[in-house]
């Protein structure tokens, strides 16, 4: 069974599957993150939705590509999870299935194309500190044997 994370089912509420795949990028005792401006300030772990005809390692190079102008390579999934939400920006609730990968940032190619997204570099003790996301939280501390902190 895959871990839930997030808001409660709703009752009724109609969802439409969106698979998704995101990265924990390393290099030494750092990650790379994304900040997002809208709909609400956040970091979070690059990735995103896996379009219709796409494979999740593409999808994957295009939305930390797109999200943070960096290169990956040596992908390997290490998990994976869902969460029940509403999705603004396609106006939908949505399950997303989020297949999470540790993964090695090559060359960075300049800034982020995705509008209001910035490329952060972070401490890794920091990262589990101020990524919005639980799962993000959870992912990282658990790849590195760390505790998660409270939020």
């Amino acid at each position: 069974m895959i871990p839930r994370f997030g808001e409660p089912l709703r009752r009724g509420q109609h969802y439409r599957r969106r698979p998704g795949a995101y990265a924990l990028l390393l290099r030494g005792d750092q990650v790379l993150l994304t900040h997002q401006e809208k709909p609400v300030p956040e970091f979070q772990l690059p990735g995103g939705g896996i379009d219709p005809g796409e494979g999740a390692l593409a999808a994957l190079h295009r939305e930390v590509r797109e999200e943070t102008g960096w290169g990956i390579s040596g992908i390997r999934r290490i998990g994976a999870y869902r969460r029940f939400v509403y999705m603004p920006d396609y106006n939908m609730w949505a399950e997303k299935i989020c297949l999470i990968h540790v993964a090695r940032p090559t060359v960075c190619y300049g800034a982020p194309t995705e509008k209001g997204h910035r490329a952060v570099w972070q401490d890794i003790d920091k990262a589990i500190e101020t990524l919005s996301s639980k799962s993000d939280r959870q992912f990282i501390s658990q790849v590195f044997g760390l505790r998660m902190p409270r939020k």
